[in-house]
């Protein structure tokens, strides 16, 4: 199931992220519905109640509970309803947290990231400009989700808008869950957020080239101020794809399982743990080439500096015999002043040695290739 990286499947995803990563704003993006609910019988459920869980809870019928925002009524929910262990709705609670899988009874309970930017189809117009269609905090911005799942019930929490999950849903909307068990359930939820990196690294790839592009024909401080973001931006991207690799990799293996977890389902999280290692992968080698952009800026630019102090030492040696010969003949001694009188005298030593001086001047740095091309 393995993708191509430079076309990857398109996704999008939005929320917080972990540092200094930006919310993505609700009043940028259409809101996600609250409390979305869909069950196995293809109910969907937008707005979903207190009564709506606890039917489907007591009938033991599985359902995907989505909560873009946690206010008291969620929270009550995750602690009465649920009955989910105080400590995991703490940490629901609180966002900015470490990739994690943590097991309870019953449950287990996981901390996932996906990118937080929305690609639009804009995009590419704005690369044909040479705008930037990809900037740091975009690439900054991620989604955080939080997961219960269990063998009845997979619930998300999230802040705001989450595009990766408006996608989902609308899939989940047309062909419903029939046949779903969390794991799978569990794993096309993983793979849309991780899915949502690719466009994202895939528009950073092409903002390098325009870059590398404008650094040759003339370099500024604005370009070294992006390289530098862009490099700090993806140190954060790459401190939340790690541990969820790593994550994953145990998923993959065996070692940690979920409920309703089988041989089937370790296929399925391979093909996540496989997204993440090429990710890891393409985030060491933005960072490889953006060291590489940010030491041919540095290098343009020490090429320009030595050019101009090449003109300036050029100009600073014209002058040097000329100031010599001005020196010289400006001594006012007795001979000088009777015998050098004439317009000839001045014509032939006082212009005609400075002339002479200049021309061969300027014929040995032709010669040396100083001025150019022989």
């Amino acid at each position: 199931m393995a993708r191509d990286t430079e076309a990857p499947p398109p996704a999008a995803g939005a929320g917080v992220g972990v540092g200094p990563a930006v919310e993505a704003g609700a009043a940028a993006r259409p809101a996600e519905p609250a409390r979305t609910l869909i069950d196995v019988g293809g109910t969907v459920l937008e707005g979903a109640g207190r009564s709506d869980i606890e039917s489907r809870l007591a009938a033991a019928t599985f359902f995907w509970l989505d909560l873009p925002c946690l206010g008291d009524e969620e929270m009550t929910w995750l602690r009465d309803v649920f009955h989910f262990h105080p400590l995991a709705v703490e940490d629901a609670e609180h966002f900015n947290q470490r990739p994690k899988l943590d097991e309870y009874d019953g449950y287990v309970y996981l901390v996932l990231y996906g990118s937080g930017t929305s690609v639009s189809t804009g995009a590419l117009d704005a690369m044909a400009s040479g705008t930037p269609a990809c900037t740091p905090d975009e690439l900054e911005r991620l989604s955080e989700v939080h997961c219960f799942v269990s063998d009845h019930y997979l619930v998300t929490v999230h802040r705001s808008d989450c595009p990766a999950f408006r996608d989902l849903a609308a899939r989940m909307r047309a062909r419903v869950i029939p046949g779903e068990n969390p794991s799978r359930l569990f794993y096309r939820v993983a793979d849309t957020l991780v899915d949502s990196f690719f466009p994202v690294l895939s528009e950073l790839d092409d903002r390098i080239d325009i870059l590398q592009a404008q650094i040759m024909q003339r370099p500024t401080n604005e370009q070294l101020a992006q390289l530098l973001q862009f490099k700090s931006s993806l140190i954060n991207v790459r401190r939340v794809i790690s541990p969820q690799r790593d994550l994953f990799a145990g998923l993959s293996s065996g070692v940690t399982t979920l409920p309703g977890f089988d041989d089937d389902s370790q296929r399925y999280f391979r093909d996540v743990y496989d997204h993440l290692i090429r990710l890891a992968d393409l985030v060491d080698s933005y960072r490889d080439l953006l060291s590489g952009t940010t030491d041919a800026y540095l290098s343009v630019v020490s090429n320009q500096l030595n050019q101009v102090m090449k003109q300036l030492t050029i100009i600073a040696t014209v002058f040097l015999p000329l100031s010599f010969l001005t020196g010289f003949f400006g001594q006012n001694f007795a001979w000088m002043v009777n015998h050098i009188g004439s317009w000839e005298a001045f014509v032939v030593v006082g212009l005609g040695t400075e002339l002479f001086a200049v021309v061969a001047l300027m014929s040995l740095f032709f010669r040396r290739g100083w001025l150019g091309s022989r």
